[in-house]
């Protein structure tokens, strides 16, 4: 095999890993934020609840009042770590995945003001209860610029990525994300039962008044309350004609569970 060859299967499989990495992520809402103390660099972990932004990256709001805060404005060096090993007889099965980065606070020099806007409303629409506070002073928003991820996808399933691997490019997710609000208002306002099936068969929650939160090129996140629900993508969706297609076939899908139950 020739060495392009070589280096195309490469590229191939860590996109490939990538994704499932990026999966992981985006399916839940926290993680274990570690930092290094200010006083001598000791590391301190501690619980942070996160979104992600469209290309992947996670975004947290905290406190400035944190001990993680104070040591991120010392030292921005931080890493992420989203366990989905939950319910697993053996966790050590399960897929975890590191993110290694830096993580600066949004906004925090004079950036765009729209897009501080929209990192913060995508926060919020998967951690609603957070309007209480987040236009409090001293809470803000905050995004890790990844820098490598360290996958373990079970034993014998160890690798490190390069962040190109995990997140997708910005111009590839910029459309669907300026048209995000319409998409999430116009499914919610007229498409309520479709939803509604998304969650129940599609990802067997419970039945009720459940709303899209949000949708990304990889899937679409759901909420009932403080109940959540997250449907995957086949294969990432990157225009609103895409998104209109792939969950107008996710409703034909569940339509057809639901026949079958």
């Amino acid at each position: 095999m020739a060495a392009e060859d070589r280096e195309q299967d490469r590229k191939t499989v860590e996109t490939r890993r990538g994704a499932a990495a990026r999966a992981v992520v985006r399916s839940l809402d926290r993680a274990a934020l570690a930092t290094a103390m200010t006083d001598n660099g000791t590391p301190y972990a501690s619980l942070a609840m996160t979104a992600c932004d469209p290309s992947g990256s996670p975004l947290l709001l905290l406190s400035d009042l944190a001990v993680h805060t104070s040591n991120l404005k010392a030292d921005r060096r931080a890493s992420l770590l989203y366990d989905a090993t939950a319910g697993l007889d053996n966790p050590l099965t399960g897929t975890r995945a590191t993110l290694v980065g830096s993580i600066e606070r949004v906004g925090g020099g004079g950036g765009d003001p729209a897009l501080t806007a929209r990192y913060l409303a995508r926060y919020l629409a998967q951690h609603p209860d957070a309007e209480a506070y987040a236009g409090f002073a001293d809470f803000n928003l905050y995004r890790m610029t990844v820098e490598r991820v360290h996958v373990v996808a079970g034993f014998g399933e160890i690798h490190w990525l390069p962040a190109a691997a995990f997140l997708m490019a910005a111009q590839q997710v910029s459309e669907l994300a300026d048209a995000e609000g319409d998409i999430v208002a116009h499914m919610n306002d007229d498409h309520a039962d479709a939803i509604g099936l998304y969650a129940t068969m599609l990802c067997g929650a419970g039945e009720g008044a459940w709303r899209l939160a949000a949708i990304d090129c990889d899937g679409i996140d759901l909420r009932l309350g403080a109940a959540r629900a997250r449907v995957a993508f086949e294969q990432p969706v990157f225009t609103p004609d895409e998104a209109r297609r792939t969950l107008a076939g996710l409703v034909q899908k569940a339509r057809k569970m639901a026949e079958n139950r």
